[in-house]
């Protein structure tokens, strides 16, 4: 199996506590550079993982030759200049979600990937969930009936203002951070964009959104609902996660839930006749997951485990939202 060289581009939280060490278990993954903006900060990346070299800029990463993927963890805000920077450099990129501010900055992203003969993923991590995948074969099986509705919620604790998730200037927000991962669901299970969308929010004294409801309608008059926030108790790591998907026959409700989760994750199938079964599905690390899967587009020709066609529905689905709540 030929392992891929990969560069972190930047020092960020979710590359130490979840990528890298998924980066770490990829069988097809090399850790080979790493960059940060402070050179102690990358050696100590280089050190704690073991990344072949570190660079003070990432400038000098992308230069580097021996580099074919990067991952990008920045701040929102930074996503579309680095990433196209990268795809310039004729290196393969798994960007975080969100992918861009916009689908008009998506689309950018995309289009430079398509034109430097070079690939462009975004992040979704727990896209590449075997879980996932079960929700959405168990639906489509049809046990519970055509889809009239489905729920979400994703919320956390909320931070300090020195957290770029507390911040307007780094595209902070609820809706950004969190919100992605409930449309991304609804759009994974209902495979289709809303017709109309509606949504509300509480904002913070800075101006991000701490609380965001959102109404979804689409065109066969089925419904899904969430609710994203960034509102329990402060600092604390903790945090909600649920869905429920109710049919013409039944309904699919989380169990051992949390976006991101690996382990023996649960759901539970209730079926009007009077059927009910708790089904549990093993779930590797994410992180690793996505990485892998990356990896195979590049040496093995597989699509994408997050298209592009996704990926910009989403952003889409996004954009709308937060034209709704004047964001």
């Amino acid at each position: 199996m030929r392992k891929i060289k990969w560069g972190v581009l930047g020092t960020a939280g979710i590359a130490k506590g979840c990528t890298i060490p998924g980066m770490q278990q990829a069988e097809n993954c090399e850790l080979y550079a790493i960059a940060g903006r402070d050179m102690a900060k990358a050696q100590a990346f280089k050190d704690e993982f073991g990344f072949a070299v570190a660079y003070d800029s990432y400038e000098a990463l992308l230069e580097d030759k021996e580099v074919e993927a990067i991952y990008i963890p920045l701040p929102n805000t930074l996503h579309h200049e680095w990433t196209i920077k990268a795809l310039q450099h004729k290196k393969h990129v798994l960007c975080e979600k969100p992918i861009a501010e916009n689908a008009g900055q998506a689309k950018e992203m995309y289009e430079a990937a398509d034109a430097n003969g070079v690939i462009l993923m975004e992040a979704f991590a727990y896209q590449h969930s075997p879980y996932i995948a079960a929700l959405k074969a168990e639906v489509d099986s049809g046990i519970i009936g055509d889809v009239r509705y489905m729920d979400s919620a994703f919320l956390t604790s909320d931070y300090d203002l020195s957290n770029i998730r507390m911040r307007k200037d780094t595209l902070g927000g609820c809706t950004y951070d969190l919100g992605v991962y409930c449309t991304s669901l609804i759009q994974r299970i209902l495979d289709e964009e809303p017709k109309d969308i509606k949504a509300v929010a509480s904002f913070s004294p800075e101006g991000v959104d701490v609380l965001t409801s959102v109404i979804m309608e689409y065109a066969d008059g089925k419904k899904a609902t969430f609710n994203c926030g960034m509102l329990l108790a402060t600092n604390q790591d903790k945090r909600i996660d649920r869905f429920e998907i109710h049919g013409t026959k039944g309904c699919i409700k989380s169990n051992i839930f949390e976006f991101n989760l690996e382990g023996n994750l649960g759901y539970t199938v209730e079926t009007f006749d009077g059927r009910k079964e708790v089904k549990t599905v093993e779930t590797p690390q994410n992180y690793r997951l996505e990485v892998e899967q990356l990896g195979r587009c590049i040496t093995d020709g597989e699509a994408k485990g997050v298209s592009t066609d996704f990926s910009m529905m989403n952003a889409r689905t996004i954009d709308r939202i937060l034209t709704s709540i004047h964001y």
